[in-house]
């Protein structure tokens, strides 16, 4: 891969550099709040509007003369970009961390970290994806439903009537360790030095504002901590393919079976490329996993009758029990309510992507090596296509089907997450169990603001109190305060 040298001016509008620190004054702006920042550039602008007028921003491409960020949304724009895969390419999670070209040893797992399907396009991408497809196949997928129910009852023995909890947190402990023992074989919960939690560091330490803004390898700063981090994950996923291959049983977990896997010519993936997958298939199951239960249980809470009305149908069709895979399409209303939380607070908040050559967007020209982010939140909040956007309305679903170009939160077309099916299926079990064994009431006004660039998280976590299933919905409704309240509308 080469870095071009000079690079051409971006055309698009969108605001002056910001004074004094320019165009890095405007990356500044994104990056504390990209929800509320963008929605402003889309009401000036339209619907394509550049991170800074003329260019020279750099948010996610690796490459350092990359000519510009452009922002864009609706199904139109959405589709031409997803749709053109070998126009559109992709970059590791790693973003503008991934090192280009040769790098020392320090830096060697950053080329590996966080890469898997992200980290490949056209014929290369196709092919990997070939050989992920087994991993997720329905009935691989299905038979991880023990796993997940033990883990979720496990989590909720733990749990005390009347005590305070950050369901936030409590929810990013569980998909971690239901991503561990799915993706691995092995439940480690918070072992220290265990894979799960140190991929999960990894993650957090990567979407981080100090290791972004200052990437130096220096004792103290963020990204001296991650580099020791991945690099202690590079030596430990090689134990562990070491041991899997020793072995050689049939187990179930998903890196044993991409150990195996091979493609139509005898293709296999390398040490490189599992260490690469594993990483982008676990941090998919569990941040994007976890920060979806936490914002449809923190919605749940402001919305009574609703909450009422799932537990109806989960009391009615379970009968206090856990779901099995076949009674979970005998819960639509579950299915709404996870469709609905996507929706109006989808975690991940854009589809990202790098020009790989000259094209056109909304009537702009877009030289090579332009960042090109499609606001998922924005699409998802369009009038037209969402009567009352700003409204938790499940019931919505009953009457509308958007194309996957309009409903987006797993992407679309040929990079659609490969872990959709999965990641429903969790949440759906999480959410049957909890809600049929607990309430959870909104401490009373709780501060809940959004924040992170690549997944939208809320910043101070959720802090509740827990009840036994006593159905006094209307406890603790109202009185949010935070910038969530121009995400949903919520009770005063």
């Amino acid at each position: 891969m080469t870095t071009r040298i000079h690079a051409p001016t971006l055309t698009v509008p969108g605001p002056r550099p910001a004074p004094i620190l320019g165009t890095y004054g405007n990356v500044i702006l994104f990056f504390n709040d990209p929800i509320g920042y963008t929605r402003g550039l889309f009401q000036t602008y339209g619907t394509v509007v550049a991170l800074a007028a003329g260019g020279g921003t750099r948010v996610y491409s690796p490459h350092l003369d990359c000519p510009g960020t452009v922002f864009a949304y609706g199904p139109d724009l959405a589709r031409e970009v997803a749709s053109q895969h070998d126009v559109y390419h992709k970059y590791p999670v790693s973003l503008t961390l991934y090192p280009l070209g040769e790098v020392s040893p320090r830096k060697a797992s950053l080329k590996r970290f966080g890469v898997g399907l992200l980290g490949v396009n056209g014929a290369e991408h196709r092919q990997h994806r070939r050989l992920l497809m087994p991993a997720f196949h329905k009935k691989r997928i299905e038979a991880y439903r023990d796993d997940m129910v033990a883990i979720t009852q496990q989590v909720l023995d733990g749990w005390r009537v009347g005590e305070r909890r950050n369901v936030a947190k409590d929810m990013r402990l569980l998909a971690a360790r239901i991503s561990t023992k799915t993706l691995f074989g092995e439940d480690v919960s918070e072992q220290a030095g265990s894979i799960g939690p140190i991929i999960r560091d990894s993650l957090e330490l990567l979407a981080s504002a100090g290791t972004l803004l200052f990437p130096f390898d220096l004792p103290g700063l963020p990204y001296h901590r991650l580099l020791n981090i991945i690099g202690q994950h590079d030596a430990d996923m090689r134990a562990m393919i070491a041991r899997k291959r020793a072995l050689g049983s049939d187990t179930s977990d998903m890196l044993s079976l991409l150990i195996k896997v091979r493609d139509e010519d005898g293709t296999a993936l390398t040490e490189d490329e599992l260490i690469g997958h594993t990483s982008v298939i676990f941090g998919g199951g569990y941040e994007t996993t976890a920060t979806s239960l936490a914002w449809t249980l923190f919605l749940l809470t402001q919305h009574p009758h609703i909450a009422a009305d799932v537990l109806n149908e989960l009391e009615s069709v379970l009968g206090g029990e856990a779901p099995t895979v076949e009674q979970l399409d005998e819960l639509p209303l579950l299915e709404r309510v996870v469709k609905e939380s996507l929706r109006v607070i989808p975690p991940g908040t854009w589809n990202a992507r790098v020009t790989s050559q000259p094209t056109e967007l909304g009537g702009y020209a877009l030289p090579p090596g332009t960042e090109v982010l499609v606001s998922i939140y924005q699409t998802h909040h369009m009038p037209e296509l969402y009567p009352q956007p700003e409204k938790f309305d499940p019931d919505r679903w009953g009457s509308i089907s958007p194309t996957v170009f309009e409903y987006t939160p797993f992407s679309a077309g040929s990079r659609m997450c490969i872990g959709a099916t999965f990641a429903m299926m969790e949440m759906k079990i999480v959410l049957a169990i909890l809600l049929q064994r607990y309430r959870l009431q909104l401490v009373h006004r709780a501060k809940v603001d959004r924040f992170g660039a690549i997944v939208t998280k809320p910043k101070y976590g959720i802090p509740v109190v827990v009840h036994t299933q006593d159905r006094q919905f209307r406890h603790g409704v109202g009185g949010v305060r935070g910038n969530v309240r121009e995400m949903v509308d919520l009770p005063a």
